[in-house]
C-alpha cells in the first residue's frame, strides 16, 4: 500500500491528509513535533485571553484520527533521504515513506539581536509560545511589563493579549507608521491612534538594539537603538515577521529558496516530494502574490490540490483573488483583490473614514479604465463572495459604489454607511 508521509500538522498537512482520505486507501501518517493534534493557530490568542481552552481550539476529536485511518507520529525529522525515501528522526528512528508532503510552516524571525536567546523572549507562533507566556507573563504582578518588536499582525495580537492581562506594553515598530508597507496612509494613520487609545507605549521609528539578562538568565530589560534608552521589562515577543521552516532539509537535494520551490502542482525538484502551506515558494509568480504566503486559507487550498495531484487527479494550485483578515483591538480588517500601500502607475485610491475614527474604506481602481481592483475595509464587514463576482466580472468602481450595500455583511440593526461612502465618492470625483 502506498505510503503517503506528511511533515507538519497545521491547516496544509491536516487539509491534504483529510482529502487524501477522502480520495483513497493509500496509508497517511501525519508528523509533527509540535502538538499531538492538529489546532488552530489563530486561536492561540483567544486561550491565553481566556475565551476558550485549549482543547477548543482543536477541530476534531481524538478518535477522528484513528477513524479516519490517518496516524500520528510526534518527533522531530533530522534528515530526508530521497533516494532511499526515508525520514531520520533527532530521536534516532526512522521511517520509510512513497510519496512526501513538507508542510512544516513558518518559525518567528530572528535578527541576531544581543539576548534574544534569553529566557522570556518569544515568538507568538507555537503552542509552545503560548506555554512560555503563561509562565513568564501570567499576571501584571510577574511581568511589569512586556515589550513587542516588530509592527505586524502578530505584534498587535500579542499586545492585545498582553493589555488583556493588564500588563503594560511598549510596541517597537522601525517603520515611521503601523504597518505602512502593506497599509495606505490614511489606514495605517487610523490604526496609529487606535493602538494609542488603547494605552499601548507605540514607538514608531524604533528598532530594538539589545536585550539585557538579569542575574538569573532572564529578559530585564530592552536597549532602543536610536535614543539608547532602556526600558524595563519581563517578555520580550519578537514579531516582525516569520520565514519558512526548513532548516531540516537545508542540506538535502530538494531545492529551496526562502522556501522549498514549488512549481504550480506543488512539486519539488524530486519526484514524489511536494510542499505546500507558508513553507513553499512559488517558482512562477502567481498573479501579483508573493511566492511566500504565510495566509491560513491558501494553506488549506494548496492542502486540497496536493491532495488530487497524489491521487491521480494532476492539477494546479489556483488560489484566486487575494483576500485576507485581520484584527486590530476592536477593529476588524478585511481586504478584496488589490490595494497597495501606494497606488501604482495606472491605479488612484479613494479613501473613506468615519469620523467615529475607526471605520474606513479605501477603493482602488484603474484611473484610465475605472476598473474596480480591490478594497480595504476597517469596521465595516463586507462578503467575500460578492467581491469575488464583482473583480470576475471586471465591473467598474461605479457600479461597486453605487451596489456597496450589497456587500454588507454586518449583522441587522447595525448601522450602515454605503450613502455616506456613495456621497463622499462622488463629491471626491466632482473635486479632483
Amino acid at each position: 500500500m502506498e505510503h503517503v508521509v506528511i511533515i507538519g500538522n497545521g491547516i496544509s498537512g491536516v487539509t491534504a491528509a483529510r482529502h487524501i482520505r477522502k480520495l483513497s486507501d493509500k496509508k497517511i501518517t501525519i508528523v509533527s513535533a509540535e502538538t499531538d493534534y492538529f489546532f488552530s493557530r489563530t486561536a492561540l490568542m483567544y486561550v491565553y485571553m481566556g475565551h476558550m481552552k485549549f482543547e477548543h481550539t482543536q477541530p476534531y476529536e481524538k478518535w477522528f484520527w484513528k477513524k479516519n485511518r490517518i496516524d500520528l507520529k510526534k518527533g522531530y525529522v533530522k534528515q530526508v533521504d530521497t533516494k532511499s525515501k526515508t525520514l531520520y528522526f533527532a530521536e534516532g528512528d526512522k521511517l520509510a515513506y512513497n510519496k512526501l508532503i513538507i508542510a512544516t510552516g513558518s518559525k518567528p524571525n530572528k535578527f541576531g539581536w544581543p539576548g534574544q536567546d534569553l529566557d522570556g523572549v518569544m515568538g507568538m507562533y507555537h503552542k509552545q509560545d503560548l506555554e512560555n507566556l503563561e509562565t513568564y507573563a501570567p499576571n501584571n504582578k510577574v511581568c511589569k511589563r512586556g515589550v513587542i518588536v516588530g509592527g505586524g499582525l502578530i505584534g498587535i495580537e500579542l499586545a492585545e493579549m498582553l493589555s488583556s492581562r493588564g500588563i503594560p506594553v511598549t510596541f517597537l515598530v522601525r517603520e515611521k507608521s503601523f504597518w505602512n508597507g502593506v497599509l495606505p496612509d490614511g489606514e495605517s494613520a487610523m490604526i496609529n491612534r487606535h493602538i494609542k487609545n488603547h494605552h499601548i507605549d507605540l514607538r514608531l521609528g524604533a528598532n530594538l538594539q539589545e536585550i539585557k539578562a538579569d542575574e538569573n538568565g532572564k529578559v530585564k530589560s530592552v536597549i532602543i537603538a536610536e535614543t539608547g534608552e532602556e526600558i524595563a521589562c519581563n517578555v520580550v515577543g519578537l514579531t516582525a515577521g516569520v520565514s519558512p521552516n526548513i532548516d531540516f532539509i537545508k542540506d538535502s537535494v530538494i531545492e529551496t529558496g526562502r522556501g522549498v520551490k514549488v512549481n504550480r502542482y506543488l512539486e519539488t525538484n524530486i519526484e514524489d516530494v511536494y510542499a505546500i502551506g507558508d513553507c513553499a515558494e512559488q517558482h512562477e509568480a502567481i498573479d501579483q502574490r508573493r511566492p511566500i504566503e504565510a495566509v491560513w486559507y491558501t494553506g488549506r487550498m494548496m492542502g486540497e490540490t496536493v491532495a488530487q495531484t497524489i491521487c491521480g487527479n494532476h492539477i494546479q494550485y489556483k488560489p484566486g483573488y487575494w483576500f485576507n483578515s485581520a484584527k486590530f483591538f476592536d477593529i476588524e480588517y478585511q481586504t478584496y483583490g488589490w490595494v497597495f500601500s501606494k497606488p501604482r502607475e495606472n491605479e488612484t485610491h479613494f479613501h473613506w473614514k468615519h469620523k467615529d475614527d475607526t471605520k474606513c474604506i479605501t477603493v482602488c481602481y484603474d484611473k484610465n479604465t475605472n476598473q474596480f481592483l480591490g478594497i480595504n475595509t476597517f469596521g465595516i464587514r463586507m462578503r467575500h463572495e460578492i467581491f469575488d463576482t464583482w473583480l470576475t466580472e471586471k465591473r467598474d468602481v461605479d457600479y461597486v459604489m453605487q451596489h456597496l450595500s450589497e456587500a454588507n455583511f454586518d449583522p441587522e440593526f447595525f448601522k450602515r454607511f454605503e450613502k455616506d461612502i456613495l456621497s463622499a465618492f462622488k463629491n471626491n470625483l466632482i473635486t479632483v
